[in-house]
């Protein structure tokens, strides 16, 4: 346990280095964050209507309930793209087949691999949330975080899948895209499920992005509880439950089948 900790410090410190070379677009992210909460902001304003008031939950602005939905969209992405970064980088840089065939168990590979990338992006959205929080009245109050980062893990079994197929098959996985658009439509990103048609709203419900933004709003907006989110906490418990155990038995498959046929760095 304790060895597999120092394996994952210096993972974080591996990609903490290179970062450090490169400066500048931490600045350029900073400034980009204020520009992207005054976007929503703005943009709430322009589309406010008592529609759409009576279709968001009690109490909550369009402002806030969009840029709570941009925020999860941000960690999807996140989850989707830093496991297919992380091997991209490390095929270029020759150290993939390195890495892969050493006795750091996979487990490790795949979670030191994503430490970084998850937390700069947690910085980025709190940054977002700040800027929004401060000139836009965004209410982070008491928001229950420890409930946001259950919802927000719950997904990365899905980027670890799709580095299984970029493994296998050489190229980026087309389905990342396809879970991201549907989702950005079915799942109650930028506009509340309810207005949907009903055919899609069908999708919605059984899509669990939805849960997943339905406990995180409830959370950063609502200041809600663990038990009183027990429904969508144990709907993505399940599916990460799920989800988690699959995609690394892919990998792991992915990764001696590459292994056997020589290709794992192949590109």
């Amino acid at each position: 346990m304790i060895q597999a900790l120092r394996d994952l410090l210096l993972f974080f410190e591996r990609d903490l280095q290179i970062a450090r070379t490169y400066r500048g677009p931490f600045v350029l992210e900073l400034v980009e964050a204020l520009f992207g909460a005054a976007l929503f902001y703005y943009a709430a304003r322009f589309v406010d209507s008592p529609e759409l008031r009576q279709a968001l939950p009690y109490g909550t602005s369009y402002f806030a309930y969009s840029l709570v939905g941009f925020v999860f969209f941000d960690y999807l992405n996140a989850a989707l793209d830093t496991f297919d970064r992380s091997i991209i980088e490390a095929r270029d840089a020759g150290t993939l087949e390195p890495l892969l065939t050493t006795q750091v168990s996979l487990t490790t590979i795949l979670i030191g691999s994503a430490i970084y990338p998850f937390v700069v992006t947690t910085l980025r959205i709190a940054v977002y949330l700040a800027w929004g929080a401060f000139l836009f009245g965004f209410p982070l109050g008491a928001a229950n975080w420890p409930t946001v980062l259950v919802v927000l893990l719950a997904f990365s079994g899905l980027g670890i899948l799709s580095s299984a197929y970029l493994l296998l098959f050489k190229r980026g996985n087309p389905a990342k895209w396809l879970i991201l658009g549907v989702s950005s439509v079915a799942g109650g990103m930028l506009f509340p499920v309810s207005i949907l048609p009903d055919w899609l709203q069908v999708i919605a419900y059984l899509n669990p992005i939805t849960y997943a933004l339905d406990a995180m709003r409830a959370a950063l907006l609502d200041h809600a509880a663990v038990p009183s989110l027990a429904k969508p906490i144990l709907i993505l418990m399940l599916f990460a439950a799920i989800l988690l155990p699959v995609s690394l038995l892919a990998f792991n498959w992915t990764l001696r089948r590459t292994k056997v046929t020589g290709t794992l760095t192949h590109r």
